[in-house]
């Protein structure tokens, strides 16, 4: 993620050399603004980023040139805070390069949502192989990143399911036992029913005579197991003196 960097010494060294005045309360004794830009750009080529950005920022200047800047090397200090700060305060600098330094803030915090949405605006501007590339890029993490989100949810989510497990499989088995008491009620009473129903059956099918016979034989087999009698008695004409001994009968 390359920035683009714009040297702004000769481009604020005329303008500073003809307005000393302007920087009399601001800079110390016997410093001129240009010498103090000239250290911050030799400070940032150096890689002291964080001396360069105080540089910078010691000229109290609101002025786009150097706040983007400035904004270069605290993006280079790994200041994206501050650099994202003065980058939206440099507006008219290259504003498809200012868009992009601000996606590669974005993208450096991991706010992928709006790194993307900067990238963007920068290629609406102006198409470059780089922003595409670092689109590309914010994208892809983008989904990872709701990715372990989604997982980190679901974690969450397992030590509470697990205590409603207990709670649903005991209410689950209250309800089958419920079903099951209630299904034997009825298996009970339709029984019932059925037993009741072929008793009623049964009467009704029975005639009045047989009705008369059933009760004139219940009647006897009492009287008989009274008298202790043998239920085969014989029969035929009786002869005085006289038997049978073939046909006893």
């Amino acid at each position: 993620m390359n920035l683009h960097i714009k040297t702004i010494t000769h481009i604020l060294l005329f303008f500073f050399l003809f307005t000393p005045m302007l920087f009399a309360n601001i800079l110390p004794p016997n410093t001129l603004p240009f010498q103090t830009i000239k250290e911050a750009n030799e400070a940032y080529e150096k890689g002291e980023f964080r001396k360069s950005s105080m540089l910078f920022q010691s000229l109290k200047i609101e002025d786009a040139t150097v706040l983007y800047n400035q904004a270069n090397a605290e993006y280079q200090a790994g200041m994206y805070d501050d650099a994202l700060k003065h980058y939206a305060k440099s507006k008219g600098i290259d504003e498809a390069t200012r868009l992009y330094n601000m996606g590669n803030c974005y993208f450096q915090k991991g706010d992928f949502k709006s790194a993307i949405k900067q990238y963007t605006a920068s290629l609406r501007l102006k198409s470059d192989e780089d922003v595409m590339h670092n689109l590309k890029l914010a994208r892809e993490k983008r989904k990872e990143q709701n990715k372990d989100k989604k997982k980190k949810d679901k974690k969450k989510e397992e030590p509470k399911k697990k205590k409603e497990e207990p709670k649903k499989k005991n209410q689950e088995d209250k309800k089958k036992n419920d079903k099951k008491k209630e299904s034997d009620k009825k298996n009970s009473k339709s029984q019932k029913d059925a037993d009741a129903s072929k008793k009623q059956e049964s009467k009704k099918k029975m005639s009045p005579k047989e009705k008369m016979r059933k009760k004139e034989l219940s009647h006897l087999i009492k009287q008989l197991s009274k008298r202790k009698m043998p239920t085969m008695m014989y029969q035929g004409k009786e002869n005085k003196g006289e038997r049978n001994d073939k046909n006893p009968w």
